[in-house]
């Protein structure tokens, strides 16, 4: 069966006496793990009386705990809903209320936000995700260690597993419902890609609010072992490497660039790892080749989903990256082939499919497709169309299969009647030596309609012009596609994932 509770008694029973945990307060291998779930799951149900198909929200950074309880959750039938605890409390307090949470666990570090207005009503609901807690507020350990083991819920396929709520850059965030045949058969795809092995570790380093954490799914199930890094930092992801002998890092792309910009970089054994893999936003393709540079022989394996596909779509592995290097560099661009089971059409306005090289927009159907919004019935129906999820990006497909983003279909710039995707604007300023990062937005234009505006962050010790950007771009692309507008800042806002907010710089631009 493709759900969560048979996979981790299928872990349990094939990899038991295998680490699952490596952690400061102490490694765990599957068994121990496992049981520690099925008490967890029995708190869940028996001592805060929360049902199967229930909801309990949680906020709390990477940590060995939290993981535990969306495992009880699993377990017990309960849907997790990881916060961002970047939210503001009145937006997190919306959350809650719109999934129709029951319980909220939150780790120490964020007891406070109970003290704020919004989440005052949350105090008697909640606990702490601790061994100890401050005051009178029940803690996890305690409540979990007095609970008895319980059998494991047995779920549908189709039953929602886990609720996660998008970055809300365009308004409130919606939660995505993802069933276990989403995980689980997503983790199968990835699976074949990565050849994930028992003696895999895998770090966990992006928020595990985030869709990008499923994909360490494929490591349970091959009884691999997890590491929690409660922050990013670039020493600390340096640091766990070498002590955890981590194998499989997943990365966003302005993680990769710190770290190859810290002074720490090559003073850590990090030759235990083997695969990299990184996506939720683009990256140049100059930054792509330094990174393969500075980790010769790692396995570089780029991603691209949305929470929306639990969350992988298509990978450009590193047979692919190979192929670049030995001449075919425009390949570093492309988002990757479609995981296996993955169909992909590119549809016109109109909605009819476009054959290879053209451009529109990119739906999907596979497996690891959510079934929709949690009580969006509007956004469900409009999100689908005839069993085909429209992901809102705009790409296109060539020959060889090669899936290209292009843009998110709301910021792809008209400017004089002619289509301009920022990716590509991006990619030509991205080869300047000069820059840093850069995003290009539009703005309102009265000849044009809209014009191009580029927002660069110069790389450390260059001073760059307007004039010296222009005159780059000539010969590069299209007149029509160079900005007329230049800015320079010290940094570009970004969402807890390292994604560029572009609303955000729409918004202090004009």
């Amino acid at each position: 069966m493709l759900t969560l509770p048979s996979l981790l008694q299928r872990t349990a029973r094939l990899h038991g006496k295998n680490p699952a945990i490596l952690d400061p307060e102490g490694d765990l291998d599957w068994s121990t793990w496992t049981a520690r779930i099925t008490r967890a799951a029995g708190m869940l149900r028996h001592t805060l009386g929360i049902a199967p198909g229930e909801r309990i929200g949680i906020i709390a950074r990477n940590c060995v705990r939290q993981a535990e309880l969306i495992y009880a959750c699993y377990w017990a039938g309960v849907v997790p809903v990881p916060m961002n605890f970047r939210l503001a409390p009145p937006e997190i307090a919306e959350l809650l209320e719109d999934a129709g949470c029951r319980a909220l666990a939150l780790e120490p570090h964020f007891a406070g936000l109970l003290e704020a207005a919004p989440l005052g009503q949350w105090r008697s609901r909640a606990f702490m995700l601790a061994a100890s807690a401050p005051g009178s507020a029940p803690c996890y350990d305690t409540l979990r260690d007095a609970a008895a083991a319980i059998a494991p819920h047995d779920p549908a396929e189709t039953d929602d597993a886990i609720l996660l709520y998008t970055g809300g850059t365009t308004g409130r965030g919606k939660g995505v419902r993802i069933s276990h045949r989403n995980v689980l058969g997503n983790a199968l795809q990835l699976s074949h890609v990565m050849a994930v092995r028992p003696e895999d570790s895998y770090l966990h380093v992006s928020p595990m609010f985030h869709s990008t954490d499923l994909k360490a799914t494929c490591v349970t199930m091959h009884g691999g072992r997890h590491v929690y890094l409660p922050e990013f930092t670039p020493a600390g992801v340096l640091r766990a490497i070498e002590e955890y002998r981590i194998t499989i890092g997943s990365l966003v792309p302005t993680m990769i660039l710190r770290i190859l910009q810290d002074p720490a970089f090559g003073k850590h054994d990090i030759s235990t790892l083997r695969i990299i893999s990184y996506g939720t936003s683009p990256m140049a393709a100059e930054w792509i080749r330094r990174t393969m540079q500075a980790f010769p022989g790692v396995a570089m394996q780029q991603v691209y989903g949305l929470t929306e596909t639990s969350p992988v779509l298509a990978i450009l592995d590193e047979h692919d990256h190979a192929k670049a290097l030995a001449g075919r560099e425009e390949i570093l661009r492309a988002g990757g082939r479609p995981v296996a089971g993955t169909d992909v059409r590119i549809v016109g306005d109109d909605g009819r499919e476009l054959p290879p090289g053209e451009s529109g927009e990119i739906l999907v159907r596979g497996p690891q497709v959510t079934a929709g919004y949690h009580n969006r019935p509007r956004e469900t129906q409009d999100a689908f169309k005839d069993g085909w999820f429209r992901t809102g990006d705009v790409g296109r497909l060539d020959a060889e299969g090669y899936l290209f983003v292009l843009d998110r279909k709301k910021d792809m710039i008209i400017t004089g009647g002619e289509n301009v995707y920022t990716s590509e604007v991006e990619a030509a300023i991205y080869q300047h030596p000069g820059v840093h990062e850069v995003a290009v937005i539009g703005i309102p234009d009265e000849r044009y309609g809209e014009a191009l505006c580029a927002v660069i962050v110069p790389a450390p010790g260059c001073t760059l012009t307007q004039e010296e950007i222009v005159a780059h771009c000539r010969g590069r692309i299209g007149g029509y596609k160079i900005p007329r507008r230049v800015r320079f800042v010290a940094a570009l806002p970004k969402s807890a994932m390292g994604k560029i907010l572009k609303q955000e710089l729409r918004r202090t631009t004009l």
